[in-house]
Parts: structure tokens; sequence; C-alpha cells
């Protein structure tokens, strides 16, 4: 099987603003975000559908998402945290966090032609980038 975009990521063959990793999940910032600190969390095996993960997988990826939606809270204090889990995109299974405070921002439909700036995303990740020690 080829390398998913996302395994081509984790292996830093394709560069990425990280907020998190551990030794089975990788997160980082959405380059077409849905409101500013949307992050990706996506286990490190490449299988198409969150459901189908092994379940050590899939505790870890929602493991990930609750530090992420912690912190998000912490730092953009966004009424929300929303889970969006859509597998159309790209078949490596994966979970989008997108911090907001109405359901209008929540239901955002991104520029798929205009990427966020890479100063913006640089300046979102030192934010809510996670240690293993935090």
């Amino acid at each position: 099987m080829q390398d998913s975009i996302f395994m081509r990521i984790i292996k830093g063959e394709i560069p990425a603003y990280k907020i998190y990793e551990d030794d089975k999940t990788f997160a980082f910032l959405d380059i077409h975000p849905i409101q500013p600190g949307h992050t990706l969390v996506i286990p490190k095996v490449q299988v198409d559908q969150l459901w189908d993960l092994d379940p050590v997988y899939y505790q870890a990826v929602m493991e990930t998402c609750r530090k992420i939606a912690h912190k998000m809270r912490d730092v953009l204090k966004p009424i929300r945290v929303g889970a969006q889990v859509e597998g159309i995109d790209v078949n490596h299974a994966h979970v989008h966090l997108i911090p907001f405070k109405t359901p209008e921002e929540f239901h955002n439909i991104p520029d798929m032609n205009k990427p966020a700036s890479d100063i913006d995303l640089a300046e979102m990740a030192k934010k809510l980038i996670i240690t293993e020690s935090a």
C-alpha cells in the first residue's frame, strides 16, 4: 500500500505544523482551517477508517483529541471544541478538532484554494503545542 499524505507527514517527508506526537498518534494544524487552531489527529498506522482501528490505537487517538481539546480551551477560549470524522479526503483515519464560538463557525467551509499563511500557522502552533511533560 502506498503511503498516505499523512504517513508522509509522520515520516517528515512533508512539512507540517506539529502540535503533539507520541508513540501512537500525531497531531498537526490543518492548512485549510475551518477556524484558527483547526487540528488533525491521526494514528501512526495507516488504516482507512477510524472505526477500523485496533482498539489500542483508537483509544490513543481519542486521548490525544482530549489533550488537544483541553489545550484549545485553555489557550483559545472557544465556547466549544468540536470534532468531525469525515474520512473522505484522505484514506487514513483522522479526527478534525475545531475550536468555535457559533454553529456557523463550526460549519464554515474553508477556501481550499487558499491555505492559511505560514506565519499564522506558525504562531498558532506555538500557542497549541503540547510537549510530553505537559
